[in-house]
């Protein structure tokens, strides 16, 4: 039974943490649906400082301006990084296309919040972190599954000792993905791994750091029109005996679909679900029940507040201005990203050789 009692021990878990500064100028480099549902309503209800947009159709960059009362359209790239009001740009293209505008962001002086995948050539994510590191910037990747409030509460749960020692981890999405609505994306040579399950790559290795072994394995529904791979079973494992399941199904048209996540500790186990994936992109939120092996006073089912989309979508940006004012690096940083790239360069390689491989197998 879902109730809506919290333990206080984790409301802290959602609550929108912002650094001391948060007016630094932000312009938007693409003005997709990504920018408009997801980025700009949970920067607003932030207060983030948004001054305009940039994007190759001009029409897309004037209507999300109009649509948000933004100030500034802008009519190029150069014209962005030439305003002295802009401090951050926050890039929102397709990944082919990020370098470029980082290696023009970074000579301008600018800081960087990068669309996920960071890259999807390894050597240039290396080499982009390496640029800004070098110049004295910052860059964080829009890895933002890190604040949604399921992730945040298993991090919070752990963190209060109420697991223990993690003995399994299993992420489960079996959904109808209609990757008609994106044809880039259709078009595509590898499509489920790089483009949607990186979040839970990132998330993991954010809860339960990097493993040793990553076996996987990708196939398709004979039917489908997009040219990659649509399911995907993938086994991280660690020295401790942790295994960590990954199993993602898109063409799932039965009305049993589901998007779970589940977090066996020796002390205590969580169970929840991923709300965002149900009727995308309207979504839900996600629910959370928890199950102390000894301790039954702790246990309680919650839906949890807010939602993925596009609550969780300020954490990035606000950890990258942190990361400004402190000197330290955003929590997912360009140099952290280059581990979720690992395991996702990882999982392909060990499918196409048919073999487990340690992600310190991938090198630039």
């Amino acid at each position: 039974m879902i109730i809506d009692t919290i333990p206080h021990v984790i409301e802290s878990a959602f609550d929108r943490k912002l650094p001391p500064r948060i007016d630094y100028g932000i312009a938007f480099i693409g003005c997709g649906g990504i920018v408009n549902y997801g980025h700009i309503p949970a920067y607003k209800a932030s207060g983030f400082n948004m001054i305009g947009g940039y994007d190759l159709n001009r029409q897309a960059a004037e209507k999300t301006v109009q649509v948000h009362s933004l100030d500034k359209v802008y009519g190029s790239l150069d014209e962005v990084l030439l305003d002295s009001r802009v401090q951050i740009v926050d890039i929102a293209v397709l990944p082919w296309e990020q370098r470029d505008i980082v290696e023009k962001a970074v000579a301008a002086g600018k800081h960087l919040l990068c669309q996920k995948p960071f890259s999807t050539n390894y050597a240039d994510a290396v080499e982009m972190a390496a640029l800004a590191e070098q110049a004295g910037l910052k860059i964080a990747v829009h890895q933002q599954f890190r604040w949604s409030s399921i992730i945040q509460a298993v991090r919070t749960i752990m963190a209060e000792g109420w697991l223990g020692n993690i003995l399994d981890v299993q992420v489960q999405v079996s959904i109808q993905t209609p990757w008609d609505m994106w044809p880039w994306l259709a078009s595509q040579p590898h499509l489920e791994v790089v483009f949607h399950s990186i979040h839970y790559l990132d998330a993991l290795r954010s809860l339960f750091g990097d493993p040793i072994l990553i076996t996987s394995r990708h196939t398709k529904d004979p039917a489908q029109k997009a040219n990659g791979e649509t399911k995907t079973i993938t086994v991280w494992e660690y020295p401790s005996g942790l295994q960590i399941l990954i199993a993602i199904c898109h063409f799932d048209w039965s009305p049993g679909l589901y998007s779970v996540i589940r977090v066996l500790g020796r002390d205590g186990l969580i169970e929840g679900t991923i709300g965002t994936n149900y009727d995308y992109p309207d979504g839900r939120s996600d629910t959370i029940k928890f199950t102390s092996r000894s301790r039954p006073e702790q246990n309680f089912s919650s839906v949890l507040p807010g939602k993925w989309i596009p609550d969780a979508f300020y954490g990035p940006m606000a950890s990258l201005m942190e990361a400004i004012q402190t000197g330290d690096e955003p929590l997912t940083s360009a140099k952290d990203n280059l581990g979720t790239l690992r395991v996702m360069e990882a999982a392909y390689r060990s499918m196409s050789e048919a073999r487990s491989l340690n992600p310190l197998e991938i090198v630039a």
